[in-house]
């Protein structure tokens, strides 16, 4: 008799059979997508690749993170653009600083240096700049114009060294928000410094030098100024009282210019003066004592005036004055300096005053420093005669020059030592030579 399975198996059987048909239909209604370029490429820009193993950042040869209208306004002048000007380097001829704004940047500060002949602004590229409080032309002798009004509202800081060809004074009133100044060796056309400073209200620092200023000396001076340089200019007039009560001054140079008078006793208030520089002027007068009040005095320039008197001893207990010139003036008496004094300072000059000399006991005789030695009356010795300059420059001392005094005294009594013994000699061998002949007529 023939077995057969279970009903039950049979049923298994045709479930299996229905299930692998739906399998089947279901690949074939939706096959696999193919592979294209598109898809491997959003496979290699995925998040989920592992940091450790990320392929090497790309940066777009088109793309600049800064805005697009600066970005032209840059290349109008002929600055190159092929690198994001946000991230040139500070050692470049052209300095750039932005801001961290988004989609795009902003540049806060420019700097333009050693600029070829074919650069020219535009009232287009500045208007583009508006957002700059740092501007900077270094060696750039192109043709000036007027800034647009919101790059001038918005600048800081303004410097330009000798470049911009010629500048007149209007012109850089205009920069009315700056509080850094610097314009030098660029001719200025100016009634004289008021008509550019008086509008300047948050100046701190300002440097005008060798610009062919002329005039007087502003009256009124802006309280928190720190840095005053008005050096190498056609000023004229005396140093106004004004400029004394500054209590914030560091730096003052009014070197080399027309100035006249004497120098303010009030520079005693201007407590933290630490370089002050009057040289190349006509100021008379003594070195007022006052200065003995600055503490932190470290330069001291008096140098080429008309300066006359003695020279205060205060100066020597300046414990940081390190430049001192107080050379080309009238100054007269002894200078009141000692050996350390003189050692400690880095620049010392004091020649040509004719009526001042130096005590050798304190400073020593090999010391040059331009003027003559004192004598016993306080008085600058008469040079010596010119046989004697090789044993002066020889640096001899007083000792030395009395002992030399002693030798000649002795030489003035009479012959020396070695001439009589030569002239016994003499006379020895004549006598004997005489002896000889009469011995030898007396034999024969």
């Amino acid at each position: 008799m023939a077995l057969h399975p279970p009903l039950h198996h049979h049923y298994l059987l045709l479930i299996l059979i229905l299930s692998s048909a739906t399998v089947i239909s279901s690949s074939l209604s939706h096959p696999p997508a193919p592979t294209t370029n598109a898809t491997k490429n959003a496979t290699t820009i995925s998040p989920t690749i592992s940091p450790t193993h990320s392929p090497p950042a790309r940066t777009p040869i088109s793309t600049s993170t800064l805005d697009p209208k600066q970005l032209s306004a840059l290349q109008s002048l002929n600055i190159p653009t092929s690198k994001d000007p946000c991230f040139a380097p500070p050692h470049t001829s052209t300095a750039t600083a932005c801001d961290s704004s988004k989609p795009f940047r902003h540049l806060l500060s420019l700097r333009l240096s050693n600029c070829s002949d074919d650069v020219a602004l535009s009232l287009t590229a500045l208007k583009s700049l508006s957002t700059l409080n740092t501007l900077q032309f270094i060696n750039c002798p192109i043709s000036p114009i007027r800034f647009p009004s919101e790059l001038t509202s918005n600048l800081h800081s303004f410097t330009c060294i000798n470049s911009l060809k010629k500048l007149t004074g209007v012109w850089l009133s205009r920069l009315q928000n700056v509080s850094d100044l610097t314009v030098s060796h660029v001719s200025i056309t100016a009634s004289g410094p008021s008509i550019i400073l008086n509008s300047m209200k948050f100046l701190h620092s300002v440097t005008l030098s060798h610009t062919n200023l002329t005039g007087y000396l502003p009256k009124h001076w802006h309280p928190n100024l720190t840095i005053v340089d008005l050096s190498g200019n056609n000023l004229k007039g005396k140093i106004p009282l004004s400029l004394t009560r500054l209590e914030n001054l560091v730096h003052l140079n009014l070197s080399s210019n027309s100035l006249n008078g004497t120098i303010p006793t009030t520079f005693g208030d201007l407590n933290a003066l630490q370089n002050l520089s009057l040289a190349s002027n006509s100021l008379s007068g003594s070195i007022p004592e006052s200065l003995a009040a600055v503490p932190g005095l470290m330069h001291l320039d008096l140098g080429s005036n008309q300066l006359n008197g003695t020279i205060p001893k205060f100066i020597q207990d300046m414990k940081k004055l390190k430049y001192l010139n107080l050379e080309k003036n009238s100054f007269h008496g002894v200078l009141p300096f000692n050996a350390t004094f003189v050692k400690r300072l880095e620049v010392f000059k004091v020649g040509d005053n004719s009526n001042l000399c130096y005590n050798h006991s304190n400073l020593g005789s090999k010391v040059k420093l331009g003027i003559a030695p004192c004598d016993k009356h306080g008085l600058p010795m008469s040079p010596p005669p010119a046989k004697d300059s090789s044993a002066d420059d020889s640096g001899n001392s007083s000792d030395d020059e009395d002992y030399s005094n002693v030798e000649e005294k002795h030489h003035s009594h009479g012959p020396s030592k070695v001439v009589l013994g030569v002239a016994i000699g003499l006379s020895s061998i004549v006598f004997l030579i005489v002896f000889l002949v009469l011995l030898s007529k007396c034999c024969k």
